[in-house]
């Protein structure tokens, strides 16, 4: 499995049963490109959270963060389902064996849901608002803004990006041909590709 540190450019990465579990889990199944992408979500979402004071469920969002894009994968891709949708039924899934209540495993199916849907403000819910942070971020650089170059530097070294925009783009493309009506058949339609390849962390 993927090295794990307990502290990636000044943010503490929460630790337990759930979150190893988690990360386990996102190791095996995603390629390396897609892994380091989940943990960098996490990250950019728990910085930008820091830096706004914002109080969040560490535990919560490093679990979402980390199964959010799993369905994009062989194994839990669903012909029918958006992947996003279909991750949040693997969240619950996943969730499920860890003993969670059924109300904290409905959290975190939306939390992956809503990452991919319109804008959540932080007072409505926060975590969700950080997961859209972090992966806006990552792929498209569009709150790149809010973060130093330093943080990025020292994020990507962590946590390489080893052709990961590219990849991911064709991953859409994948979902937009077989789930015309998915909000990444939007995305891929429109000028979303090349936000993608116009991120400053493509450059490194």
């Amino acid at each position: 499995m993927t090295g794990f540190s307990t502290r990636i450019a000044g943010v503490a990465m929460p630790g337990g049963r759930a979150c190893e579990a988690a990360r386990t889990v996102c190791a095996e199944y995603a390629d390396e490109a897609l892994y380091h992408h989940s943990v960098r979500a996490y990250v950019f979402g728990a910085a930008y959270a820091q830096a706004c004071q914002l109080s969040f469920d560490a535990e919560l969002l490093y679990v979402s963060a980390l199964l959010h894009d799993l369905a994009l994968t062989d194994p839990f891709d669903s012909h029918r389902l958006p992947f996003e949708e279909a991750g949040g039924h693997l969240a619950r899934v996943f969730t499920a064996g860890l003993g969670w209540d059924a109300a904290r495993r409905d959290r975190a199916a939306e939390i992956i849901v809503l990452h991919m849907r319109d804008d959540v403000p932080a007072e409505q819910d926060v975590e969700s608002h950080l997961l859209q942070i972090g992966t806006t971020a990552d792929v498209s650089g569009g709150t790149l803004d809010a973060f130093g170059t330093e943080f990025r530097a020292e994020l990507l070294r962590s946590h390489p990006r080893t052709g990961f925009g590219t990849a991911f783009v064709e991953l859409f493309r994948d979902q937009a041909a077989r789930k015309p009506d998915c909000v990444a058949a939007g995305l891929v339609a429109g000028d979303w590709p090349d936000r993608v390849a116009a991120n400053p962390l493509e450059r490194g």
